[in-house]
């Protein structure tokens, strides 16, 4: 027990040093960092509220009073990228934490079990992905209804096939591996060996289309917001 902590220990360590070396993981963990916690903190970063409109200061420059300037209302629109960023956050999370617990979920079970579960997953998966990503989360906000909760559930269900399809495929490649056949001899049940050997050994990929998505989610909610169909003024999103 103390070698596997060691061990692990070891892992970590070595993985902390290699991010070090590396000069734009570091800046982006930081840049990164300094956007989440001017999120959290937006009430003691800010001097003024987002919403708050003054028609006498609409379309100033940039200034000390007001960093970014002001828009066409007057708010100040530091405040407002601060504020928006809360939002914008919150939905590109929830909605892949959705898409990752969904289509995770669908892509294991149709990995690991194969046959004809297989085949009636991926092609509910195929129906899906027939359609491009914002053109099926925007079908489904006009069909639910404008609003925020409406753009997390359609962002979501628009990357369910790519989680789906990404965790399938690593799973196929690990469940032939010799360990996993030696978990089966021993008479291991399906639970177990998906949950020690194969799912953590199929994570990877998934940990790097998690962070790519989460970008892309933020933009789809922004263009839906655009169309209409997100965030009503006057709420301030990115």
């Amino acid at each position: 027990m103390a070698v596997e902590v060691s061990k692990s220990q070891s892992q970590l360590s070595r993985i902390f040093k290699q991010w070090r070396r590396n000069r734009r993981a570091v800046v982006g963990a930081f840049i990164l960092m300094m956007i989440i916690f001017m999120a959290i903190f937006a009430p003691f970063v800010t001097r003024y509220e987002p919403q708050k409109q003054n028609m006498r200061n609409r379309l100033q420059p940039p200034s000390a009073e007001h960093i970014f300037g002001t828009d066409q209302f007057g708010r100040d629109t530091y405040s407002r990228v601060v504020y928006g960023a809360r939002l914008s956050l919150q939905v590109g999370f929830f909605s892949i934490g959705m898409a990752l617990l969904i289509g995770c979920t669908l892509g294991l079970v149709a990995g690991y079990y194969g046959g004809v579960i297989d085949n009636v997953i991926m092609r509910v998966v195929d129906v899906l992905m027939a359609l491009p990503g914002f053109l099926l989360a925007l079908s489904i906000v006009a069909a639910l209804g404008p609003g925020l909760q409406n753009v997390v559930l359609a962002i979501g269900v628009s990357y369910i096939p790519s989680f789906a399809r990404m965790m399938r495929s690593a799973v196929i490649s690990t469940r032939e591996l010799d360990y996993v056949d030696a978990a089966r001899s021993l008479g291991a049940k399906d639970r177990r060996i998906i949950l020690t050997h194969v799912l953590p050994n199929s994570i990877s990929p998934i940990i790097v289309l998690t962070t790519l998505s989460m970008a892309g989610a933020i933009l789809s909610a922004a263009g839906l917001s655009f169309l209409g169909m997100g965030a009503q003024p006057p709420t301030a999103e990115w």
